[in-house]
């Protein structure tokens, strides 16, 4: 795959870099990100590709220091370790796979537009089952995005996330419950009765998931945003203070 800038503003900017040019200052010239500087460097003056080659493939975030779509990625993050599976293809390529109701085509979208923000190349296909769709993305480097593939069921092993993924999740909680909300969750109006016996009624978000580890990444990002939780079952997260739950609908929502 050539490189989605020019030759001549790679082969420009490499001169630069080995002139002494700082990378801040290469990245302003030629309207590049600094990462992309240094993920120039990375290839061609450390590791010595021949220049001019391109990569083989599309570049990866953590092996080829190629740029992450942050916001894009914690979305998917949290997709994934809701409804999301990591298979194994031919030839060492993996597949990411997303099922979601069919019932909300806006978010089955959503997933689509997502893969192809964190893998610029990515041609998603939709399946469809009986009642959902599976939206699929073929790389070889999935497994390097989501550490946290691995064999057996996600509540049966062991989910942590490394500290890139927490670095990221830090600047974009949001994004990342959005994803594990419409993954593995729900906004519904429930009701309670006062001790007159009339009832009284109020949004709540819920979250289902066997994996504790799972349940524990959702409640860190609910902590930083400052959005009150409770566990009102083994497997599941609620917020139903008021506030939090406007909070929640400025970035969650319904599903649709």
């Amino acid at each position: 795959m050539p490189h989605i800038r020019s030759q001549e503003t790679v082969d420009s900017a490499l001169r630069m870099s080995d002139e002494g040019v700082a990378d801040r200052v290469n990245a302003e010239i030629h309207g590049v990100a600094v990462k992309t500087i240094r993920r120039w460097r990375r290839l061609y003056q450390r590791r010595g590709l021949p220049r001019g080659t391109g990569f083989q493939g599309t570049p990866c975030p953590r092996c080829d220091g190629a740029e992450l779509d942050e916001p894009a990625y914690a979305l998917l993050l949290g997709w994934y370790l809701g409804d999301g599976h990591i298979a194994k293809a031919r030839r060492g390529v993996f597949t990411l796979q997303i099922a979601n109701d069919e019932k909300y085509p806006d978010l089955n979208r959503e997933i689509f537009e997502t893969m192809k923000l964190v893998k610029p190349t990515a041609s998603p296909c939709p399946r469809r089952g009986v009642g959902y769709v599976r939206t699929e993305a073929r790389w070889k480097h999935w497994p390097c995005l989501f550490p946290q593939h691995g064999p057996g069921l996600k509540h049966l092993r062991k989910i942590e996330l490394a500290d890139w993924q927490r670095e990221i999740v830090a600047k974009y909680p949001e994004q990342l419950l959005r994803g594990l909300f419409h993954s593995d969750g729900c906004r519904f109006v429930n009701w309670a009765s006062k001790p007159d016996g009339k009832r009284y009624y109020y949004v709540r978000y819920m979250f289902s998931n066997e994996s504790e580890d799972i349940r524990n990444i959702l409640t860190d990002a609910l902590d930083l945003l400052g959005i009150k939780w409770r566990q009102p079952r083994r497997n599941a997260i609620a917020v139903s203070r008021k506030e939090g739950v406007a909070v929640l609908d400025g970035f969650v929502g319904a599903k649709s």
